[in-house]
């Protein structure tokens, strides 16, 4: 287990809501770490729908959820928070009054005197592919997420999908893996038209392999994968030479280990309290569409709202004994220079 990060707040979920919060709280000088499942920023908007278009952000006519994530990340610069990404909470242990020592499934141990929960719908977990015994190769051969690249040096690579993830990984796992195989289910991709020329580039070059088909079955013992075999959309039955598998099956939503963290749950949501929206644990607070509370709409603006009046109480916690004067970024020297305004 790695040595405690001290910080003020510590975020769960790094989606629009808890990236703005990033803002809030910077702006009344709280520093702040973020922790997501993912392995981007952006939450939903940036993995299941970057191209989309949103039309509900006040002043923005028209934006992509990628577009969003970007203004977002550069409002908050000037704050500097710390990501971790690929990475869940697994405990919330109180320690003070106010103080919470927060670990993650990577071993990483936070201590804070606040905790965002800005986790969406709960935690975005990947999808197991239809293979029989999957699981027995599950954290030795099979991964659902690349945590260090060098951990697939000289790797016999099977890469599964047909996202941005999947042809992302291919791509930047080549110069890395022995040999890298990316098997569809067809010939046509969801991922970004340059990477999928980058891909077949490749393929062309004869640097690595791409199948038509789907995973039937998995060959190997005790967890150490030896081939896949693959049926093809002409039925035709083949193996894939292959140590290492990376399925990219797309997320799933689920609550994940909030149930564990001491918060009172209603219908898989958190309540809260609208002065601040904290929950029934003080110095917990949860924003966006975690949380329910009379009146609720499922909007980004309505987590920007969440997130603006959490940092006001926040505050109190961090600063105890420090008297909070409500300015305005407009008008307020000292709030511009912390944003870099000359």
């Amino acid at each position: 287990m790695s040595e405690a990060i001290k910080t003020d707040v510590l975020i769960i979920g790094a989606g629009p809501c808890g990236l703005f919060a990033v803002f809030e709280l910077g702006l009344l000088d709280m520093k702040a770490h973020l922790v997501d499942i993912l392995d981007k920023v952006g939450g939903q908007c940036a993995e299941l729908y970057p191209e989309k278009p949103i039309y509900d952000i006040p002043g923005i006519p028209f934006v992509t959820g990628h577009g969003l994530t970007e203004a977002l990340m550069q409002q908050i610069k000037p704050f500097h928070p710390t990501f971790h990404l690929n990475e869940m909470v697994e405990t919330i242990e109180k320690i003070g009054d106010p103080g919470f020592r927060v670990t993650t499934d990577a071993g990483q141990v936070f201590e804070c005197k606040v905790v965002v929960i800005s986790a969406g719908g709960g935690s975005f977990q990947p999808k197991r592919p239809p293979v029989p015994g999957i699981e027995a190769y599950e954290g030795s051969s099979v991964f659902y997420s690349v945590r260090k690249m060098e951990h697939f040096r000289d790797k016999n690579l099977l890469i599964v999908g047909g996202g941005d993830s999947a042809l992302d990984w291919t791509l930047n796992l080549h110069p890395v893996a022995k040999r890298v195989t990316l098997l569809h289910r067809r010939d046509d991709f969801r991922a970004a038209p340059h990477s999928v020329e980058q891909m077949r580039a490749l393929v062309a070059a004869g640097k690595m392999d791409l199948k038509i088909g789907q995973v039937t079955s998995l060959e190997g013992e005790s967890g150490k994968l030896s081939g896949a075999v693959m049926k093809g959309n002409d039925n035709a039955i083949s193996k894939i030479d292959c140590d290492t598998m990376l399925p990219f099956f797309g997320l799933t939503m689920k609550l994940g280990p909030v149930a564990n963290w001491g918060v009172a749950l209603e219908n898989n949501l958190v309540p809260v309290e609208t002065a601040a929206f904290e929950t029934n644990v003080p110095g917990i607070f949860a924003i966006g569409d975690i949380n329910t509370y009379p009146g609720k709409l499922k909007l980004i603006l309505s987590g920007f709202h969440e997130g603006a009046l959490m940092a006001q109480k926040a505050h109190r916690y961090v600063y105890p004994d420090k008297r909070l004067v409500f300015q305005y970024t407009t008008s307020s020297s000292s709030l511009q220079k912390k944003l870099g305004v000359n």
